[in-house]
């Protein structure tokens, strides 16, 4: 007698993703099945976990971009509360910032960024290469870019040497990689409305002229990343993070220390 075969769990489970969308009462398909590629947003207000001129900074512009309604907990750097216990428990990385969203807590601002894409659309296209090209520039100024200015801004947690030594090539290598940004030609963003590619990309030109020792950048030196800060500058989303954070008038294109409300940069 032959044995009985049953469906395996994968088996079931490839057989669900395959499933037919729901027939009408008459029996027949819809005419416009319901689109499924857009997460519906998680029913809670969220909470930006942030310092001034930290990297809250960018998340703050994607939620004002998005008009998003969020509200703020001070991290407040001065007392280190950053490596507080409660803070860890949040964010284990001790790093800034933390947003605590309906489906969790969430840290890697990259990853934030894309999160809040998923949720609300608007942040980058959804197809194609445009789409292609955006989740390649995304990644390369959380992985790349990013981590060249922390080396900068903090060489001490790099080098127990002479900070210099680390600090002269970092500068060079900052310097290609904005001249690479600027001269790639699949880059329309640069020029378009704002994206979490833009978000992220002005508060790291602004703090390549205001942090990292002694001058050494001017954002002049790169017309097109001139032009993308002003336009960003323009957006209301900069001029909410221009009062909440003290950024001054012209935060991108002549950036000066931050004078906030309250808390500390540093």
């Amino acid at each position: 007698m032959g044995q009985l075969l049953l469906p395996s769990a994968k088996a079931t489970k490839v057989k669900a993703r395959l499933s037919l969308p729901e027939t009408s009462p008459d029996g027949s398909l819809p005419d416009h099945p319901l689109p499924h590629d857009r997460a519906t947003p998680a029913p809670m207000r969220y909470v930006l976990h942030y310092a001034p001129d930290n990297a809250s900074l960018i998340i703050r512009l994607a939620l004002d971009v998005l008009d998003q309604p969020y509200d703020t907990r001070l991290v407040d750097r001065a007392s280190n509360a950053q490596s507080s216990p409660a803070y860890l428990a949040l964010n284990p990385n001790g790093l800034i910032p933390t947003l605590e969203t309906g489906d969790g807590v969430m840290f890697e601002t990259a990853a934030i960024l894309l999160y809040l894409h998923e949720q609300h659309g608007a942040l980058m296209p959804d197809s194609g290469a445009a789409r292609a090209a955006a989740l390649k520039w995304l990644v390369w100024l959380g992985n790349t870019l990013h981590p060249s200015q922390r080396m900068l801004f903090y060489p001490h947690l790099y080098t127990d040497g002479d900070i210099e030594h680390l600090r002269a090539p970092t500068r060079k290598r900052i310097t290609r990689l904005l001249t690479l940004l600027e001269t790639a030609t699949d880059t329309d963003w640069l020029e378009g409305p704002p994206s979490a590619m833009s978000c992220y990309l002005a508060p790291l030109l602004r703090w390549c002229a205001i942090y990292g020792g002694p001058s050494w950048f001017d954002l002049a030196d790169h017309p097109r990343l001139m032009d993308f800060a002003q336009r960003m500058e323009q957006t209301e989303a900069t001029l909410r993070a221009i009062v909440a954070e003290g950024l001054g008038p012209h935060p991108f294109t002549a950036p000066k220390r931050p004078n906030p409300p309250e808390g500390s940069a540093l």
